[in-house]
């Protein structure tokens, strides 16, 4: 489990649920399950844990107790998974976006430039579009947009009409492929700029935007009044949506107001500012610094 994935802010994040012994609690993104394991030590014998990840390689992490059910889904789909596990409604929901260090150090995952692999990136192995498909029929003004705004890419213009003249010549289907026919496009310190380019695709090939957007307003369904929701994420677009949701209930953060003018809250905020990982965590979990945990109460 350990080598699986690391988690990052652990206890703040579990501690920010303030847990009951009788809770229903929500960990969304199971993985390594060290986030679960965490909130099952609270939880008394009526006390339920129910748990989502669509990866199947998480299953193998399933903890063996009545108290826990993992379902392997994607957490889009948490409302019709919760009255499946006889659950309308939930005492706290726990979301760690990040990619699992298992799947990043799984060569054949193909999220990582570092290994050599087919261009697949899904998340759900059982998905339809990966990371090859979209290189080679995007349209160019597509790809830049997608490069721009996941990824932040300085040069997305150039590179996107540089990939769509280059798949012409040969469609791309392994990462060192791809690599290659990119390598003169690429600008400042190479690890970065891969790291970032990589993120995009990733983000695009798993709707992890749409996705999340659609999980923030079913968990703000099925919270009880008064349960908690603790967000870690790691990409700015991701930390705007949920910070935008917590604090006006819609993903533009546009004040709306009732009919007597007063301001409609779904959240009442536990966090003002998100809480970071310490320099320390970072220290030995280099994949922590860009984490952002966000924590706020339904009213």
């Amino acid at each position: 489990m350990s080598s699986y994935h690391i988690p990052v802010l652990l206890n703040e994040s579990v501690d920010g649920l303030s847990i009951q012994k009788n809770d229903i609690v929500v960990d969304a993104t199971f993985g390594g399950g060290s986030h679960s394991r965490k909130i099952i030590e609270y939880l008394g014998d009526k006390g339920h844990l129910v748990a989502f990840d669509q990866d199947a390689d998480s299953l193998r992490n399933a903890i063996e107790d009545e108290r826990f059910v993992l379902n392997n889904a994607n957490f889009k789909h948490l409302k019709r998974f919760l009255r499946v596990n006889g659950h309308q409604q939930v005492n706290g929901v726990l979301a760690d976006l990040g990619v699992s260090s298992y799947q990043f150090d799984t060569a054949e995952r193909g999220f990582s430039y570092r290994f050599q692999a087919d261009l697949d990136m899904r998340m759900d192995k059982s998905g339809k579009i990966t990371a090859s498909d979209i290189l080679n029929t995007y349209t160019a003004q597509d790809l830049q947009s997608i490069f721009s705004r996941y990824g932040e890419v300085r040069n997305a213009k150039s590179l996107a009409a540089h990939i769509v003249t280059e798949r012409n010549q040969k469609s791309f289907t392994d990462i060192n492929g791809f690599l290659h026919c990119i390598e003169s496009l690429i600008r400042g310190n190479r690890n970065k700029y891969l790291a970032q380019l990589f993120q995009a695709i990733r983000i695009e090939v798993n709707d992890e935007m749409g996705t999340l957007e659609s999980f923030l307003e079913q968990a703000l369904e099925v919270l009880a009044v008064g349960g908690k929701i603790a967000i870690i994420s790691y990409h700015s677009l991701e930390d705007r949506m949920v910070k935008n949701f917590f604090k006006t209930g819609n993903f533009k953060g546009e004040v709306e107001k009732d009919f007597y003018g007063n301001q409609e809250k779904p959240f009442k905020l536990i966090t003002k500012k998100p809480i970071l990982p310490t320099a320390e965590e970072i220290r030995v979990n280099s994949r922590a610094r860009s984490a952002k945990l966000r924590i706020a109460e339904k009213i």
